[in-house]
């Protein structure tokens, strides 16, 4: 049977207790259930590859209709939809299980990089409804972050089991900026934006670096 949502946060990181991107996905889960969403929320791994295994496993499980991966970015002020994964992976810090990849492809002989397949301008929007800063990004970094974003743009392009899925990434800022219950509100308007529009505003959501 089919769900509305597959909905993933991070597990903590680098010596942190928590993640907020978890915090927030955790929260967010059952009240989109509430509102009769159908949702599964998933904890995933902070390490190259596993991470996204593990998430795209649950999408061929799951058959869900839209797909939101979230992420910490503790250095931003900002929720930020993410725009565009590179097929790169390049790491500043080692991931959970020890890896420091340094230029390596997320999939080798993949495309350098895909579109999100969410409306990111209209859920931008619908963050900003909730009162929390919110912005489209044009890069994921090159983390585990960017690392799930590609592996899963890449199956929904390319593995017809996941044909019908619409899918992409959404970074949240550490808690002194959002605290993620506030975030959870947000990913609810968002996701709830994001599965009543089929196609994307036309407004700016443009960068000049």
């Amino acid at each position: 049977m089919s769900i509305d949502v597959l909905l993933t946060g991070f597990a903590p990181f680098d010596g942190a207790d928590v993640n907020e991107s978890w915090l927030a996905v955790r929260e967010a889960a059952p009240a989109l259930r509430a509102a009769e969403i159908t949702t599964r929320e998933l904890e995933l791994p902070v390490e190259f590859g596993r991470a996204g295994a593990e998430l795209l496993h649950a999408a061929r499980e799951h058959a869900p209709q839209l797909i939101v991966a979230v992420g910490l970015a503790a250095g931003r002020r900002a929720v930020t939809p993410e725009r565009v994964a590179i097929n790169i992976r390049d790491a500043r810090i080692p991931d959970a299980a020890g890896a420091s990849p340094v230029d390596e492809p997320v999939v080798p002989g993949g495309p350098v990089g895909y579109f999100s397949t969410l409306p990111i301008k209209a859920m931008t929007e619908a963050l900003a409804t909730q009162g929390l800063p919110a912005a489209v990004s044009q890069s994921a970094g090159t983390y585990v972050c960017n690392d799930v974003f590609y592996l899963l743009a890449h199956a929904l392009a390319t593995d017809p089991q996941l044909a019908q899925a619409r899918g992409g990434f959404v970074h949240v800022p550490a808690a002194d900026v959002a605290p993620p219950a506030a975030v959870a509100r947000g990913l609810v308007a968002a996701i709830r934006t994001a599965l009543e529009s089929p196609e994307d505003l036309v407004v700016t959501g443009g960068a000049e670096h």
